[in-house]
């Protein structure tokens, strides 16, 4: 699997290069952000804000108003956290095309409680007027730009940095409302979102083999929630639906999922992997993911739940885990 390293970085320069409305604000996490190739290319485009989270959300919505297309940045804890009044009264309720892109979501740092976004996705898609997507690999962190500038409103990405897994081909990009096919079948679907989708292939396959037809869908647009594909595969489920997120169980995509079967009469049992209510301690991504039931064992486990046997799987059969390096050696504060 390829591994890209300051993906964003590259792809923000790129895209000030066509776009010269586009301005880029940073809360005193420039280089932590991957905005400082954009600052050293466009200056005179690039407003660092220092930790005022509340005033650079104004100061956004105030160039929006004025024709410009702001890109907010900053870690995801402080978007939604200290700065939800102005999102909302500001930006939301005006409908603002601000882009907003938060990083370190869920388990993508060891920096603790204080700085994990386990419930980003349950805020902020309450909100009026806001499109929620979310990155899942390189492909999906090069495709977040210009799926976010279609949109003429506020926008919230749950962005990935550092050494990312190419998933998808550089050709097979993100598209908004649209769900990725991974794999077919008609005995199980799997929705996964985020960085849940590269541990969930680590088993696919294997699922395969030991006879789970499983429909593998990778989801990166949680607002709106409306892609005919998801709605069709769950009502298609002849065991059942699992979703598989970065995220507290409540109001992210096992939400959404819910919610979507509801509306619609669909009488399928639906597995929840997520986290359980809970904050998190500091710890690596992979230690984190085994704890809460967000990786590979646990998808097994949910499927032979649903199956109603066991698929006889020894951990060592899953292969080895990419760890995730989300932040850089250089900053040592390691978040």
């Amino acid at each position: 699997m390829e591994t890209v390293s300051r993906v964003h970085a590259k792809a923000l320069i790129d895209w000030g290069k066509t776009h010269p409305e586009a301005v880029v604000l940073s809360g005193d996490l420039t280089a932590s952000c991957e905005a400082d190739g954009f600052r050293d290319a466009y200056p005179d485009r690039f407003l660092s804000m220092g930790l005022a989270e509340q005033n650079m959300m104004g100061f956004a919505a105030g160039l929006a108003r004025e024709g410009l297309r702001p890109l907010v940045h900053t870690f995801a804890v402080f978007m939604y956290r200290r700065a939800l009044d102005q999102i909302e009264m500001s930006i939301a309720y005006p409908n603002l095309p601000v882009c907003i892109l938060g990083f370190l979501p869920g388990v993508t740092t060891p920096g603790g409680a204080s700085h994990q976004a386990i419930n980003d996705i349950a805020v902020l898609r309450s909100l009026p007027n806001m499109t929620i997507i979310e990155a899942g690999d390189a492909t999906d962190v090069e495709s977040m730009l210009e799926v976010a500038g279609q949109v003429e409103g506020p926008v919230y990405c749950r962005m990935l940095r550092g050494a990312l897994p190419r998933l998808f081909p550089a050709s097979h990009r993100m598209r908004l409302g649209q769900a990725r096919l991974l794999s077919d079948g008609d005995e199980m679907v799997l929705l996964s979102s985020g960085i849940c989708t590269e541990e969930a292939l680590r088993v696919v396959d294997m699922l395969r083999v030991r006879g789970v037809g499983l429909r593998h869908l990778h989801v990166s647009t949680l607002k709106p929630f409306d892609d005919p594909q998801v709605l069709d595969a769950c009502r298609g489920a002849r065991m059942g639906v699992i979703t598989m997120e970065n995220h507290t169980r409540l109001g992210g995509l096992g939400t959404c999922v819910a919610e979507m079967m509801a509306d619609h009469g669909i009488a399928k049992r639906q597995i929840r992997l997520a986290l359980n209510d809970t904050y998190l301690q500091g710890a690596s991504p992979k230690f984190l993911m085994a704890r809460h039931g967000i990786d590979a064992a646990a998808l097994v486990r949910a499927v032979e739940e649903l199956a109603g046997r066991s698929l006889d799987f020894d951990v060592e059969d899953f292969g080895t885990q990419r760890t995730g390096k989300y932040y850089s050696d250089a900053q040592q504060e390691a978040l």
